[in-house]
């Protein structure tokens, strides 16, 4: 121990009082919400007069058309798309089931999908001939 010096070393050493300023913190956090307020109410005006703007020419769109109701060339857009679907489906699966003709010309029928399956299982698949495998030079073509 140090005999004459009584003093603690470390009674010169203090915190500093000032570290944060609260007041000025609180001061940004007023003025960041005044800006968040005029921003967002700048916003919904501007949007408002979008809207008013939109709704006052929506009527006016087409002038020269209105009373118009003339048919458009084709293709049109369809009115009903899932009907429409549904209808090819129908007329499809009626021509798939039934007998027909596919040319009348060239003799060519049509039949069920379910008797072609059954007609193709009990017939077997057709098979080419085995023809011997000639060689391109004895063809009289030249080897690739």
């Amino acid at each position: 121990m140090q005999q004459g010096h009584t003093s603690d070393p470390h009674d010169e050493l203090h915190h500093e009082g000032s570290d944060v300023d609260i007041l000025a913190i609180l001061r940004f956090g007023a003025w960041l919400a005044i800006v968040i307020v005029g921003i967002y109410a700048a916003v919904w005006l501007v949007f408002g007069f979008f809207d008013r703007r939109e709704t006052s020419e929506s009527v006016r769109d087409f002038p020269l058309a209105a009373g118009r109701s003339e048919v458009r060339p084709q293709p049109r857009l369809q009115t009903e798309p899932r009907q429409d679907l549904r209808a090819l489906q129908q007329r499809d699966d009626a021509l798939l089931a039934s007998y027909g003709w596919a040319d009348r010309e060239a003799g060519l029928v049509r039949i069920p999908i379910a008797e072609a399956m059954r007609l193709t299982v009990e017939r077997g698949l057709p098979v080419r001939s085995a023809e011997p495998a000639v060689p391109a030079a004895a063809a009289g073509g030249t080897p690739r």
